[in-house]
């Protein structure tokens, strides 16, 4: 169904890919979610990333960036990527995946032949990043860069291509299947989720989500602050983060590890080096 402008107003067609949203909204509900508000400083990160693009002209992935250093954070405190199962057991995978929301220029039902929606709209999409613990920005940052330019070729796409066409209670059934069977739930998921709420406009906020995973990464604004550096204050660049952790499976002392040695990384600029893979 086109769009169709009428007298004072215009009535588009409702993006299927908005099913999975309402999805997740009505399956977080039934979860007891705990946040955590962070303000992390990435100066030294943008900087090295901003050199990067002058040098090279290329981009680098601030979201490839995030991801590598939340996979090694989860590596060190396994317990926050705990599955629940059916017996009421803890799997934990040693394998750390990581589901990221890619916002790539695509329709859900009424695209064109060479995948763009009609309009130039973009809709965000999901993409599991397999074995990121194991993985070097390097190599995140290819997979989500070629996702993004072809985003019609994504397996998670595809399954949901026809998956949310599918009434609600045969998805909420599914849903329930995958989510008692972790290693069912590792193909088609992650219990680990970045999303990006605040990367696309000036100034800092945080975002709280209606978590439906067991730690959800919510990227928010990014503002200017002084900061103590050295025993001086300077204008530095603060990212707010919001992480959400479900409180059923994950406590709280390794939540707190988690986000300690997070923020380590995220402020140290892990894997932005001249030294270590980037420039490989």
């Amino acid at each position: 169904m086109a769009r169709k402008r009428r007298d004072g107003y215009t009535v588009e067609p409702f993006p299927k890919m908005r099913r999975f949203a309402i999805d997740a909204g009505r399956l977080g509900r039934g979860r007891h979610i705990v946040h955590g508000l962070l303000e992390l400083d990435v100066t030294d990160a943008r900087r090295h990333i901003r050199e990067h693009k002058i040098e090279t002209g290329e981009t680098l992935s601030f979201t490839a960036f995030v991801v590598a250093c939340l996979a090694q954070a989860v590596d060190a405190n396994k317990e926050v990527h705990a599955y629940l199962n059916l017996w009421n057991q803890l799997v934990i995978f040693d394998d750390v995946n990581v589901n990221v929301m890619i916002e790539a220029p695509l329709a859900f039902g009424n695209s064109h032949s060479d995948g763009t929606e009609s309009g130039g709209k973009r809709v965000p999409i999901p993409h599991i990043i397999k074995a990121a613990n194991r993985r070097t920005f390097r190599e995140i940052h290819d997979e989500i860069r070629a996702t993004q330019a072809k985003p019609a070729g994504s397996t998670e796409l595809e399954f949901m291509r026809w998956f949310l066409l599918l009434p609600w209670f045969v998805r909420r059934f599914f849903y329930w299947i995958v989510a008692k069977n972790p290693h069912l739930m590792r193909d088609y998921t992650s219990s680990v989720l970045v999303t990006a709420v605040g990367m696309f406009g000036k100034g800092g906020g945080w975002g709280i989500p209606v978590a439906n995973f067991g730690l959800v990464v919510t990227l928010g604004g990014i503002a200017e602050k002084p900061g103590v550096v050295d025993g001086r204050v300077e204008v530095r660049e603060y990212l707010d983060v919001t992480l959400s952790f479900d409180h059923d499976v994950i406590d709280g002392a390794p939540a707190a590890r988690f986000a300690r040695q997070f923020s380590e990384l995220v402020e140290s600029g892990y894997g932005l080096g001249k030294s270590d893979d980037l420039h490989l």
